[in-house]
């Protein structure tokens, strides 16, 4: 039981360390939890969280052919994760403040999930990140009990994200419209750099 626990723990501060860093998708929650509450900013985490979720399995199972597969298309998804960034970024820093009401029913929570999740599955590179991960931890019993890694790594990631989302939730009634129009702009550029970043060391 105590060796369940233990390995629950390392997955949790595994999956808590990959998410935490910030990058594109850090930004995307933080710029939608802004403008759409904090529901749509956890449901972009969590995108994210299933991705890093679904890579922890295809690392903690030792799923080689899937791996290989992914290594070997790496180029074009990232060419492909890298565009829809651009796409991203270009409309996010187009996007006006608008009702926030309004403004969720149009982006819709599942869209905001879904982007997220297609953003981090086109990173094959996380994979091998994961792979290095996992290469530590499979001992003390890890390897008979790979389910209760991949679970603590979903559990850590989703623990992030729930509080980055609640966080930056709770000061999103005390911005101003101007203020949504800079983060909107600031937010929007970044993103577009990730994508530039990530086409360019593509070739």
């Amino acid at each position: 039981m105590i060796e369940s626990w233990f390995l629950l723990l390392r997955g949790f501060l595994i999956g808590l360390s990959i998410a935490a860093p910030v990058g594109p998708i850090g930004v995307l929650c933080i710029r939608r939890t802004l403008s759409n509450g904090k529901l749509a900013g956890f449901l972009s985490g969590m995108g994210a969280a299933t991705a890093d979720m679904v890579y922890g399995a295809i690392a903690a199972f030792g799923l080689t052919i899937v791996t290989n597969l992914l290594i070997k298309n790496a180029y074009w998804l990232q060419v492909i994760g890298g565009c829809f960034l651009l796409y991203l970024g270009i409309k996010t820093f187009l996007e006006k403040p608008a009702n926030h009401a309004v403004q969720v029913i149009q982006s819709g929570y599942f869209s905001a999930y879904v982007s997220t999740f297609f953003l981090t599955i086109t990173n094959p590179m996380t994979i091998l990140s994961f792979a290095a991960i996992f290469a530590g931890t499979m001992f003390i019993g890890a390897a008979s009990s790979p389910i209760l890694l991949v679970l603590g790594v979903f559990a850590g990631s989703a623990c992030w994200w729930l509080t980055l989302s609640l966080g930056i939730g709770s000061i999103r009634n005390h911005l101003t419209n101007d203020y949504m129009i800079w983060i909107n702009q600031f937010s929007g550029t970044v993103i577009v750099i990730f994508g530039i970043a990530a086409l360019t060391s593509s070739f």
